[in-house]
């Protein structure tokens, strides 16, 4: 009887023990068959990246999302075959603290790779080198050294790089002071530097690139730091898939060109209106724009605009030049992108009149799309803008010139408030987030001269031909009656523009 017993206890652990041996080995195939990180994207068609709403790093354009950093990581969604999905956040912590969670595959914000950094994440090979600049005004002296910072008024943004660098220096030297400012960019720090509102403020070298023409008073003094890496983030893990996969294609950019050429896209300068610049024009309205001026006359006529706004405009894109392409690929005398041109019928952009007729339809648009509060001069100049930046940023900078007690409907108020677009604490409220706004400004700016100069131009013209012909023929032309050759009144809109009116900004 014990002896049944036990058979009947040997033969239910031995029953026990299989089961369990059956469970964990389906468990270890279940296992092996989870997908890994790069298959669960695959899988789900999306890529979720964390990133910061900037100008280095992502920011709205006039045809969608754009910006240095965005245009890389959008390139790896593709190759991938999936979607781009962005989420913004400021804090540079809660980007590190967001790194591998469920709803982030990895941070792509700009990110300086550093010792106290690579801790807590893990970086990708870099895509590209940084410094740290200390930035100065320029109505000062320069500063030489960190031995000059002592006791000045010392500006960088807080959780930065930059602050990880100025804790080692105080090391070296314990009086060294600074103040730390959340939630800003260093385009921020480079204005502040501009009016005097600190004496020194430290900057990436990219940055410093990218704005330093907005902000001409803030110069460079020195290096603060050797060359550093900016890379993408990944958390730790063991699987490695989708990591490898971004390693894979940050080392194939950099080796077939793709990489520098965004890097020229994005950092090559904008240039405005000079002396030298002015000189050229004259040269060019000379030579060049005789060969368009027919075509401008007649698409101004089809869209009820002036024929020498359009050419103003034409001159600010393409300097007249109908094989023109821009770093960010424009094209053609009125510099449509493909968006804008399929839009408005242009088949081919490098073709003068369907570019001409493009550009004209487009800008036609843009006027009959501002709201009709917005009269007069103000109507074309905020087309101008938009021309340039975009009609929802334009929008945009309506809103908080109306919420800073400012006239929206008035061009004037208006371009005061662009550059603010810029600005984290301003654009992070907007509905289209970040712009470069100074140079919609700029631009307007450019074309209202290039246009003024046109008019005096042709009013010269004019009385030049009146007094060839007076010669000819030995009829006095009184003084008085020279206004009859005042240039016609521009038709920018249903309403008459007073070319008079314009001034040199």
């Amino acid at each position: 009887m014990e002896i049944g017993k036990r058979k009947a206890a040997q033969r239910m652990i031995s029953n026990l023990f299989s089961g369990l041996s059956i469970i964990a080995i389906s468990l270890m195939l279940v296992r092996s068959y989870l997908p890994s990180t790069l298959e669960k994207v695959l899988t789900d068609g999306q890529l979720r990246v964390i990133s910061r709403n900037g100008p280095t790093t992502y920011y709205e354009g006039p045809e969608g999302l754009t910006g240095f950093e965005y245009s890389l990581v959008k390139g790896f969604a593709d190759e991938l075959g999936v979607d781009l999905v962005i989420q913004d956040e400021d804090s540079f912590s809660r980007i590190f603290n967001a790194v591998g969670k469920e709803q982030n595959h990895l941070a792509a914000a700009g990110i300086t790779v550093t010792p106290a950094r690579s801790k807590g994440v893990k970086f990708t090979r870099p895509f590209m080198k940084v410094k740290q600049q200390l930035i100065y005004n320029s109505r000062q002296p320069a500063p030489r050294s960190i031995l000059d910072l002592m006791g000045k008024d010392l500006v960088v943004i807080s959780e930065s790089s930059h602050v990880e660098r100025l804790q080692e220096l105080r090391e070296t030297y314990p009086e060294l002071t600074w103040r730390e400012e959340p939630a800003l960019e260093m385009i921020e720090l480079l204005e502040m530097i501009h009016k005097g509102l600190a004496d020194y403020a430290i900057v990436d070298s990219n940055s410093y690139d990218l704005n330093r023409h907005a902000y001409p008073r803030a110069q460079t003094a020195f290096d603060i730091s050797d060359a550093q890496d900016l890379a993408w983030a990944f958390a730790y893990s063991i699987d490695t898939s989708l990591f490898d996969a971004a390693q894979a294609y940050l080392e194939r950019i950099e080796q077939d060109g793709t990489l520098a050429a965004l890097t020229d896209q994005f950092y090559k300068p904008i240039v405005e209106v000079t002396t030298g610049d002015a000189l050229l024009f004259s040269y060019r309205l000379e030579k060049r724009l005789p060969r368009w001026e027919d075509g401008l006359k007649e698409a101004a006529a089809k869209f009820d605009l002036d024929w020498q706004l359009l050419a103003a405009i034409s001159y600010q894109e393409s300097h007249w030049n109908p094989a023109a392409e821009s770093r960010t690929g424009v094209r053609g005398l009125m510099m449509l992108t493909l968006a804008a041109a399929s839009d408005m019928g242009v088949k081919d952009r490098i073709d003068p009149s369907q570019s001409i007729y493009g550009g004209a339809k487009y800008f036609r648009n843009l006027l009959d799309r501002i709201p009709a509060r917005v009269t007069g001069d103000d109507r074309m100049y905020m087309a101008l803008a938009a021309y340039n930046v975009g009609m929802g940023h334009l929008e945009d900078a309506r809103v908080l010139t109306e919420i800073h007690g400012d006239d929206p409907n008035k061009w004037g108020d208006v371009r005061k408030y662009l550059p603010l677009l810029a600005k984290r604490q301003y654009y992070s409220k907007t509905k289209h987030g970040y712009a470069r706004g100074w140079e919609p400004v700029a631009y307007v700016k450019n074309v209202r001269n290039y246009h003024k100069i046109l008019a005096w131009h042709s009013q010269h013209e004019q009385r030049r031909l009146a007094v060839t012909h007076d010669d000819e023929t030995d009829v006095q032309i009184p003084l008085e009656s020279t206004e009859s050759l005042q240039p016609v009144k521009s038709k920018f809109s249903r309403n008459s523009f007073n070319t008079s009116s314009l001034s040199v900004l």
